[in-house]
């Protein structure tokens, strides 16, 4: 793809606020002069915002106040004007009920400011998973020329000699102190371990996934994804991408030059050679949604399906992403999709470069990380879309985190209603259950939780831990983790909030999962199935006031995005002039 820039030099949005000598651009600029600017910052450079997700309560992003720092450096070497400006963060961590109930609002948040401020262009500085597609989607929104800068991943973390990888370990510990192989001392004695730096989770969890599928989208600069927190080369990177992102303002390279279908096609196969996670899915398909690209489940098993994980990383390998960038990083994975044919190699990216001409030149450093086609984790590595008379619009499983026992698999269903349901039962050695089970949750979709919370990975009974068995079919309209593991069937559409079929399982019916023929198929006639959905009443509506109401009143499923309804597409960045 070639890109033409534009004519420069150019009216630069900004100067409807600061350029002239009228009342109002007096006012602008006196008032920002009280923090020290010299005139000649207003005399029609870029004004680029650095739209910063720093908070002390956002773990993964608590050093991004220095990485802004490096960005400003760039922009001022490029002959910009930064302006560092906090916005809404929402951390996995903290957040309740959950960070992805505050997605949307956080994307509305940041679009708004970056509509109603003085920006030409955006640095998006992100790190904690949901703050790199609420950013994305805010910019898709708004089409200002726009990169994104990650706060990059934790160092590697070792207990007893063994790596450590955050997310993971912490289900793999907690299940082997249920099981009476691990002791609550030595559970607590790990915990030190788990986060030893500044950074996101050092597995291929969601914060990475959607760090490198960033860099895949191609709205980051070439190597961004997998630089640890903490490295010297990070802030290179920060430096670097505020260089670029004035050039970006420049030559008007926006977000719809950059978010094809073509580059969506390209993360999605990213996706599949990483092991990424499942939440990439939901995430893609709202940027998708809000930029215009008819994006859906059914492109992640076209594109995913005969894409091999190639990529040896926690949660479906044994590394974690210290060695990734070690070994090379993303763009090792690109090169080797574009050299299978399995990459759009002519996708623009915000470099000005093509995705192709950025990687052609790298070298895999260490074929035990990102390994060779013929030793890959998993010949099929995509995101699996599952379809039938229980998940009629879809739900979706990680083949390379599952048990290949269990792929096709038919179980009698213990159902628990809700997650409070869940809790109560799962650790009564009454509840008649045993490995051959299905385990199915309901209500914990984006309505249900609401805000379709990380809970799909449900913990195991102990007394079937006890046996020795570390992995069931588990199913829900829940989300998991991306540093989680396991055969679990997970975004199952329509929830059963919505009165999907889901909704109207009971305890006793037989399930069917076959991930070669792609099924998901409650054993039931469909004469019953009708009849149960005919007398299927909703829950009483949890809220009446607040963001919580609005959520449920209008977010959209898991297989389009879950995305507001009314957030949808791409509305640019319309200049306003206010009068005072």
């Amino acid at each position: 793809m070639t890109f033409k820039p534009a004519p420069w030099p150019r009216h630069l949005r900004s100067q409807e606020w600061f350029g002239g000598n009228g009342r109002d651009q007096i006012y602008h600029r006196g008032w920002m002069k009280n923090q020290g600017f010299p005139h000649d910052m207003f005399d029609g450079r870029p004004v680029i915002g650095i739209l910063n997700t720093w908070s002390e309560l956002t773990p993964c992003n608590a050093h991004l106040n220095v990485l802004a720092e490096f960005v400003k450096r760039g922009v001022y070497e490029a002959g910009g004007f930064p302006v560092e400006v906090p916005v809404f963060s929402a951390s996995e961590s903290a957040f309740r009920p959950t960070a992805m109930m505050f997605r949307n609002l956080a994307a509305m948040a940041v679009e708004e400011q970056m509509r109603g401020q003085p920006m030409d262009g955006c640095v998006l500085l992100v790190g904690c998973d949901k703050t790199t597609p609420s950013l994305l989607m805010a910019a898709a929104s708004t089409d200002l020329p726009s990169i994104i800068v990650t706060g990059g991943p934790m160092l590697n973390g070792y207990f007893k000699g063994e790596r450590v990888g955050s997310g993971t370990h912490l289900w793999k510990f907690s299940e082997a102190v249920k099981a009476g192989e691990m002791s609550q001392e030595e559970f607590a004695e790990a915990e030190a371990s788990m986060s030893r730096s500044a950074g996101s989770c050092n597995t291929m969890g969601t914060a990475s996934t959607m760090a490198s599928m960033a860099e895949a989208l191609g709205m980051a600069l070439s190597g961004n994804a997998a630089i640890p927190a903490v490295d010297s080369r990070r802030r290179v990177m920060a430096q670097m991408s505020g260089r670029r992102i004035v050039q970006m303002v420049k030559d008007d390279l926006k977000p719809s030059d950059v978010l094809k279908k073509e580059a969506f096609e390209n993360a999605i196969r990213t996706n599949a050679a990483i092991g990424g996670s499942t939440n990439a899915v939901i995430h893609l398909l709202a940027i998708a949604g809000r930029v215009g690209v008819d994006l859906t489940l059914d492109d992640w098993d076209r594109c995913g399906r005969e894409v091999p994980t190639i990529v040896n990383l926690m949660p479906s390998g044994k590394y974690l992403m210290e060695e990734f960038f070690y070994a090379g990083g993303l763009p090792v994975v690109i090169k080797r999709l574009g050299e299978a044919g399995l990459l759009h190699k002519d996708a623009l990216t915000v470099s000005g470069q093509t995705a192709w001409e950025q990687v052609k030149d790298v070298t895999n450093h260490n074929e035990d990380v990102i390994l060779p086609a013929d030793k890959a984790l998993a010949k099929s590595g995509g995101v699996v879309v599952l379809k039938g008379n229980l998940a009629p619009k879809g739900a979706v499983l990680k083949p390379s985190a599952a048990s290949p026992q269990l792929m096709v698999h038919r179980g009698r269903a213990v159902v628990f209603e809700d997650i409070d349901d869940y809790k109560a039962k799962i650790n009564d050695e009454a509840l008649d259950i045993d490995e051959t089970c299905v385990m199915v949750l309901k209500n914990c979709g984006p309505k249900g939780y609401p805000g379709m919370a990380e809970v799909g990975n449900m913990g195991l009974p102990p007394k079937v831990l006890r046996k020795g068995i570390t992995d069931m079919v588990r199913i829900s309209d829940a989300r998991m983790s991306g540093t989680a593991y396991g055969t679990v069937c997970l975004h199952t559409s329509p929830e059963a909030a919505a009165g999907g079929p889901l909704a109207v399982v009971q305890n006793g019916d037989f399930i069917e999962l076959d991930v070669p023929n792609r099924r998901l198929h409650l054993d039931i006639s469909e004469a019953e199935l009708a009849e149960r959905l005919a007398a299927w009443k909703p829950l009483h509506p949890q809220y009446d006031s607040g963001y919580a109401w609005l959520h449920q009143q209008h977010v959209q499923g898991a297989d389009t995005g879950a995305d507001l309804d009314f957030l949808k597409g791409c509305r640019g960045a319309p200049v306003g002039r206010d009068s005072h």
